[in-house]
């Protein structure tokens, strides 16, 4: 029988200690987000519907951005055990320069719209991390005014190829003075994709005021606050606006962009050229072929051709074929650390962020970027240790298989299952992470989860 007493007050105060509050209020909010899907929920809540869908929309049926997602969700990992891995190095070497982590922030257009502080709160975080932080041609900060706010840092310039293509060779000229180490070539624009939700809410650059608008606006006026007073939105490729994101894209890109386009650019690019927006191997060898860099493999996370490739499901045939001779990186969909870690063990140099660093700055500006890097590197690091391994370079293809859903029409099956040509639903076969890339070119629709799984790790390049 338990002997009860009551408690005496001393033994209270040991039991039951307050909390301080934090008075912060942005400080509170960020600390209670824990993922980055926890920043997206407080960047909804904190920013207009049309901004917050332009960052969070894909094209047409956002099927490339959810099944990207997805491919990431259906990773398994295999840890090594009784291998300690108490410190962790998680730096790495990246075109020639360091960082300090294994990703770094991706170009991202019309970003103090999403929140006024845009591309100086996401160089700034970025440089204080030890990442590279990417200036996109349609970014609201001049090339100079990230270069102020990441001085000491790595600064990375993406390029479009424009209509009038002295206003990209000049951007290149522009970054290159000012110390940008590698630049971006971009090839997966030639036009806009169709970005539904954009449509359907009316944005336009500038904002256009409707009535919707201003409802949608009434319980959040910080922003407009913000927006209405700080300085004007300026771009460093467009000289005039007026319209939605994708008349204006339309109006700016030039579909004739070719190999020769690459060629000029090569000869003006003193640095680093990586080319990004590649979907397919052919693509990669020739690329490679061509002289540039490396290469990442990205569908402009979701908001160009919808149903495009996958690039993480891309990235172990790519690397097989090219990544000896080439630095391979690879974007769209990474939501959380662990998929960083499952990229590099696939043999990806490098990774990018761009809407994850996007909810981090709706929700909290320079502060919700720190943040969203802060939560990243905690959950690389743990995922690593509880692999076992110490640094980025022991991560090998053993530590991962990707799990399959999406299986492709005319794959031959085993003789006890049903052909996928008839039976698209049907389990897929057992294959290799290395041959999956092969099953997003003309993937069929998603089956069931306890239907659709299929093993196998991936052997280095």
């Amino acid at each position: 029988m338990v002997t009860r007493q009551f408690p005496r007050p001393a033994e209270l105060l040991e039991l039951m200690q307050f909390k301080k509050p934090e008075l912060d209020a942005r400080k509170r909010r960020l600390d209670a987000a824990l993922t980055i899907y926890d920043l997206r929920t407080i960047a909804k809540r904190r920013t207009p519907k049309a901004a917050f869908d332009y960052t969070d929309g894909a094209a047409e049926g956002e099927l490339s951005l959810a099944r990207a997602r997805q491919a990431f969700e259906d990773v398994e990992f295999h840890p090594d055990v009784l291998r300690p891995a108490e410190n962790v190095d998680m730096s790495t070497e990246i075109l020639g320069g360091p960082s300090a982590l294994p990703f770094g922030i991706a170009p991202t257009g019309f970003t103090r719209l999403m929140q006024t502080e845009g591309e100086i709160a996401g160089a700034g975080a970025a440089g204080a991390a030890g990442i590279p932080f990417t200036l996109s041609t349609l970014g609201t900060t001049s090339i100079e005014g990230v270069k102020a706010a990441n001085p000491n840092g790595r600064n990375w310039f993406q390029l479009y190829v424009m209509r009038d293509r002295e206003i990209s060779y000049n951007l290149a000229r522009r970054a290159a003075e000012a110390g940008f180490d590698t630049l971006q070539f971009t090839v997966d624009t030639p036009v806009a994709g169709a970005r539904l939700r954009d449509k359907r809410n009316g944005f336009s650059i500038p904002p256009q005021l409707t009535l919707g608008t201003i409802i949608n606006a009434i319980p959040r006026p910080w922003w407009w606050y913000d927006f209405l007073t700080t300085p004007k939105l300026e771009f460093a490729s467009l000289s005039t606006t007026g319209g939605t994101v994708g008349e204006l894209l339309n109006a700016a890109m030039d579909p004739t962009i070719s190999y020769d386009d690459l060629a000029i650019i090569r000869d003006i690019w003193p640095g680093k050229i990586v080319v990004k927006g590649v979907q397919n191997v052919a693509d990669s060898k020739r690329l490679i072929d061509a002289g540039v860099d490396g290469i990442i493999l990205s569908n402009h996370g979701g908001r160009q051709l919808d149903r495009a490739p996958i690039p993480f499901r891309l990235l172990p045939e790519v690397v097989r074929e090219v990544g000896k001779d080439a630095t391979v990186m690879v974007d769209t969909g990474i939501m959380n650390g662990a998929d960083i870690v499952a990229s590099i063990a696939l043999g990806a140099k490098f990774t990018l962020i761009g809407r994850a660093y996007l909810y981090g700055l709706m929700a909290g500006g320079r502060q919700g970027v720190d943040r969203t890097i802060a939560i990243l590197r905690s959950e690389i690091e743990r995922t690593m240790k509880l692999l076992g391994v110490s640094s980025i370079a022991e991560l090998e293809p053993r530590h991962v298989t990707q799990l399959q859903r999406l299986v492709p029409v005319g794959v031959s099956a085993p003789a006890a299952e049903a052909p996928a040509t008839s039976a698209p639903r049907a389990r897929a076969p057992r294959t290799t992470a290395t041959s999956a890339p092969k099953t997003d070119a003309a993937a069929s629709r998603p089956a069931k989860p306890s239907a659709a799984k299929t093993t196998g790790s991936a052997t280095k390049a």
